[in-house]
């Protein structure tokens, strides 16, 4: 009797993660950004204005227009986000006085959490707050964190969908900034 009660919960967690499977699979998403990227393309990016964290002023990336920007889409409720804030600050620091700027986009958060972490991590670069996602919806952001950079023109010349690490850092970058990180 047990033995068929056991087969009968694995046949339906079974059916349960492949409807899930499908329903994930089946979902169209974006990829024109990533497609772009891939064939050597670059593709406007969306530029909007925005609250900067922690100032009553506005910001947005055209601000930036002439320099390189790692533009990160960041939550203070997001481990992975929060495990990489101090290599986007040692990046910050290393591409500085190179004419380019890591720019934090802060999705759907707390602006109050959100500034304890900057605080937190000692982070000297600015930070949008994008409210609602609309914003990260225009980069066709599905998960956080993402990163995408910009070069100096104002395209898009990287996409990463999840964390960054040194090693992609340190093989997108050198080719905007003219020389190694």
């Amino acid at each position: 009797m047990r033995k068929g009660i056991a087969i009968t919960v694995i046949a339906a967690a079974t059916a349960l993660i492949a409807l899930l499977a499908y329903g994930v699979a089946s979902q169209s998403r974006d990829t024109s950004i990533e497609d772009a990227v891939a064939a050597g393309e670059r593709i406007e990016a969306p530029e909007e204005t925005l609250p900067l964290l922690g100032s009553g002023a506005d910001g947005a990336l055209a601000d930036y227009r002439g320099q390189v920007v790692v533009l990160n889409v960041w939550a203070s409720w997001c481990p992975p986000c929060i495990d990489e804030l101090p290599l986007l600050q040692r990046t910050q620091r290393r591409i500085e006085n190179r004419g380019a700027t890591v720019l934090g986009v802060n999705y759907k958060d707390l602006p109050e959490d959100a500034l304890r972490l900057v605080r937190r991590f000692r982070l000297t670069f600015p930070h949008l707050r994008d409210r609602d996602g609309a914003y990260a919806e225009d980069f066709a952001v599905l998960g956080i964190p993402e990163t995408f950079v910009i070069d100096r023109r104002g395209q898009i010349a990287a996409v990463r969908r999840g964390p960054v690490n040194e090693r992609w850092l340190a093989r997108t970058l050198p080719p905007l900034l003219g020389g190694p990180l």
